[in-house]
């Protein structure tokens, strides 16, 4: 049990709500196994017709992560066992729900971003609002974009994938839409109603099977062109010499932001993309992606990262290698490598 996510049966509808506003509903272990005991519990429920995953009303946002404090200390002090003992089960929760044989919807009302994603992008429901903030911000902390991204993220429309990973972009619900990360955009103040309906008895398809009406324009829509074209080269390295020789100011402002995050984690990002081809199944790339995440949170870029950005909070993380060009092709090798220190990653039986 924990008061961090509630967990019930409303009606038909199997109900999730993350109740840990402080830190924006950073999802802990104990989230994350509350989560996936309902999920398992209702699976086989008839009575369960749905589900959905919100986050307590009135709070600043749906999910901004994963806890990754905690991981940080246990890479510090434990050799990552507390670390991979939280990828492994987030990793299973992630699958679970892309796998899940009822419909899902969740409801990306504000901050959503890292771990936030991983139980947003599997849901086959989507919504955004005006309030929606997604973003993959892993870079500027030394990790990588990972609860699925390695499968999200290539299958997005061009080069937007990279752009975001890369980046660490904010989209908004209209952008979410655009680029279908988000299936419907509403109101919020719109989702209450929604979610009392669905509770009385209207099934998903009904509810949300019909187009809200008119929606903000998408500004990143504005710029896929040019981010098709810089964002194209395949090497962290290509992609940067693409946006030094464009003469915008909107290139000058996304190079500034590719340069401030860990060149390590962009080279990996981009390693992802090309692996998850290999991919069959989604389980297939959390396999790599629990690989990927038992190696990175052991680096000195994600403990010097999170001190930066989130302990510390003075942004001046200084990475090992600092450049791009020096990040060691063998390193990289190492990092997506079978069998890291505890055993590789499997998803919940059935």
């Amino acid at each position: 049990m924990t008061d961090q996510v509630r967990t019930r049966i409303d009606g038909p509808i199997g109900r999730i709500t993350l109740t840990r506003p402080k830190p924006i509903h950073a999802l802990t272990l104990e989230m994350v196994e509350a989560m996936s005991e309902a999920l398992l519990a209702w699976r086989g429920d008839d009575a369960v017709r749905a589900v959905m995953i919100e986050h307590e009303p009135g709070t600043r946002g749906f999910c901004a992560g994963g806890d990754v404090a905690l991981v940080r200390d246990s890479a510090l002090t434990d050799g990552g066992k507390a670390g991979r003992a939280f990828f492994h089960a987030e990793y299973r929760l992630n699958h679970l729900l892309f796998t899940y044989p009822k419909p899902t919807v969740a409801f990306m009302d504000g901050i959503t971003m890292g771990g936030g994603v991983g139980i947003s992008q599997p849901c086959k429901f989507r919504v955004a609002t005006e309030n929606t903030k997604f973003a993959m911000p892993e870079g500027a902390i030394g990790l990588f974009p990972d609860v699925g991204a390695g499968w999200y993220l290539p299958r997005l429309p061009g080069a937007t994938g990279k752009f975001l990973a890369l980046t660490g972009a904010r989209l908004d619900g209209a952008e979410c839409l655009w680029a279908g990360l988000a299936t419907h955009y509403l109101p919020s103040d719109a989702l209450g109603d929604i979610k009392a309906r669905l509770v009385a008895g209207e099934t998903v398809f009904e509810v949300l099977g019909k187009d809200a009406g008119e929606r903000p324009e998408a500004r990143i829509a504005g710029n896929a062109v040019k981010i098709d074209r810089l964002f194209n080269p395949d090497t962290l390295e290509g992609i940067i010499a693409a946006l030094e020789a464009d003469e915008s100011e909107w290139a000058a402002k996304e190079l500034d932001a590719v340069r401030a995050k860990c060149p390590t984690t962009g080279v990996v990002a981009l390693r992802q993309f090309a692996e998850n081809a290999a991919c069959e199944t989604f389980a297939d790339n959390m396999r790599m992606e629990y690989r990927v995440a038992s190696r990175m949170m052991l680096r000195h870029d994600f403990a010097e990262g999170v001190r930066a950005v989130l302990l510390d909070k003075t942004n001046d993380p200084v990475w090992d290698p600092a450049r791009p060009a020096d990040v060691h092709p063998a390193l990289i090798d190492a990092i997506f490598a079978e069998d890291p220190d505890g055993g590789e990653w499997t998803p919940f039986p059935g």
